[in-house]
């Protein structure tokens, strides 16, 4: 272990399970090379790091002044989130779901 390596863990979450994969990264590494690193492009292949929104603690890169995964340096015990795309609109669930308690209580 050089002084310059620091943890870092990347998570991907899917509806029955996250796997979470920690390891030792030089420092200075992208969001992106510690995914490719991490081995997990390899265990699902689902992922695409273009279109897929990647984060650091909830907090979107490319988002919010915040670097994208191509140039975000990462930071020791940073936790890089990898997300799914949503299957429904969270607004539109909200929606709808309120339009069916209206009914209900009419």
């Amino acid at each position: 272990m050089l002084a310059t390596d620091i943890g870092v863990e990347v998570v991907y979450a899917l509806p029955d399970r996250q796997v979470v994969i920690t390891l030792r990264v030089c420092q200075g590494s992208t969001a992106r090379e510690v995914i490719v690193q991490s081995g997990i492009l390899n265990d699902f292949s689902e992922i695409d790091l273009d279109s897929s929104s990647i984060g650091v603690f909830s907090q979107i890169l490319g988002a919010g002044g915040i670097e994208g995964p191509s140039k975000y340096r990462v930071r020791d015990l940073d936790r890089l989130e990898i997300y799914r795309p949503l299957i429904a609109d969270p607004k539109e669930v909200r929606r709808r779901r309120a339009k069916v308690n209206q009914a209900t209580q009419s």
